[in-house]
């Protein structure tokens, strides 16, 4: 399982985040949220993303698709917007076939929000960060309400 390095945006403390974890990563100094980025493919899904304490977006991609290029960065927005309250996965389809299989991706980029290992929300393209928070938020209270 791998771990990415993250420098807290409050005090500048390098952070290392596990790609798993029994709750949101926080600053070793500050103790601020910090964003929970991951990748996953075929053989971790199910515990980086599925076995996650909180709220899952789920990015579908291919190094080849422009889309998906352009997506990255505002998807990292919200995740940064949201640090402490959602992850963001991200699966390369190209390297994840089962999964591209698994939860019918027909076109990327792809994405889903994920609440307790279920699918909460889907929807396929492209999109500027605020709409995708504005999605991401509206997923994860609805599926708070349905108790998800």
């Amino acid at each position: 399982m791998s771990s990415n390095i993250l420098q807290c945006k409050n005090c500048g403390q390098k952070n290392r985040v596990p790609a798993v974890g029994s709750s949101a990563p926080r600053c070793g100094r500050c103790h601020r949220p910090l964003p929970w980025l991951a990748e996953a493919g075929d053989d971790d899904f199910a515990e980086v993303a599925e076995g996650s304490p909180v709220p899952v977006i789920v990015d579908f991609w291919a190094a080849w698709c422009g889309p998906c290029r352009m997506v990255s960065p505002a998807l990292d927005r919200v995740a940064e917007d949201l640090a402490g309250t959602v992850k963001l996965v991200k699966v390369d389809v190209d390297r994840s076939p089962k999964l591209s299989e698994r939860f019918t991706v027909r076109n990327i980029p792809y994405l889903m929000v994920m609440r307790g290992g279920r699918v909460v929300a889907e929807r396929a393209g492209a999109a500027p960060a605020a709409e995708l928070r504005t999605w991401v938020d509206g997923a994860i209270a609805t599926a708070g309400r349905e108790g998800g």
